[in-house]
């Protein structure tokens, strides 16, 4: 029995890992023409934040080392956008950006990480980092939901991309799944809710696609679509 939750761990890290890269295209057009337009670096940020947190649970949690190395990766991807935003942003954003990265990504980060290593300990320690994990996770899922009402009013999916809508899908999908072999509530919760977002977002394509859309047309939805909410204070796993 315990084969199959590894194996389901190792399906849910390749998708985890598409997710954390479908940006890629979005940072290629950034480098290409030397500028951040107007790309919110708040998803990355976010994103980030929550990546460091589940890679800290999945090493103080026994056995949970797929969870700390598919977020491990996904540390460094989201650091490498970070930078690419840094470093094409115009002043005002380059100053929003740092500040921002500072706040969430050293200044929490540290805190949760000083007060979780030196003064919990144990289940309460595991329970704590879990319970923070799985409510920037709850966020991560829920931020295209502007995005599907904005495909509503307007009966477009332009800026619904598909991919990354079929990856929320199957990594929620999956990683509930995993969550429920191995009785983890804090992976199961977030990511249940996950895969209920995905299928709802891929039900919403299907309503309102244009017969003559193509796949590569919406990705380029990917260009413009905000992750999150500016609103949102978070995100994966």
């Amino acid at each position: 029995m315990e084969t199959l939750p590894f194996i389901i761990g190792i399906i849910g890290n390749i998708i985890s890992v598409l997710m954390f890269l479908a940006p890629v295209g979005t940072f290629r057009r950034i480098v290409q023409n030397k500028s951040t337009e107007d790309f919110d670096s708040l998803p990355y940020i976010c994103t980030l934040l929550n990546s460091s947190l589940w890679t800290y649970y999945g090493i103080i949690k026994p056995g949970s080392y797929l969870v700390s190395t598919v977020n491990g990766f996904g540390v460094i991807v989201e650091t490498i956008y970070i930078a690419l935003f840094l470093k094409f942003a115009d002043k005002k954003m380059r100053k929003n950006t740092g500040i921002l990265a500072g706040i969430l990504n050293v200044g929490i980060l540290a805190t949760i990480l000083l007060l979780a290593q030196f003064i919990l300990y144990g289940e309460m320690r595991i329970n704590i980092i879990g319970f923070l994990s799985t409510c920037l996770n709850i966020i991560m899922y829920s931020s295209p939901l502007g995005v599907m009402k904005t495909v509503v009013r307007s009966k477009s999916v332009e800026f619904m991309p598909f991919l990354l809508s079929f990856f929320f899908f199957l990594n929620g999908g999956v990683w509930t799944l995993y969550a429920l072999l191995v009785s983890d509530w804090f992976l199961g919760v977030p990511n249940g809710i996950g895969w209920f977002l995905g299928a709802v977002q891929l039900v919403i394509y299907v309503i309102y696609r244009s017969p003559n859309s193509s796949v590569e047309d919406l990705e380029q939805g990917d260009q413009t679509e905000r992750l999150l909410p500016p609103s949102s204070t978070p995100t994966l796993q």
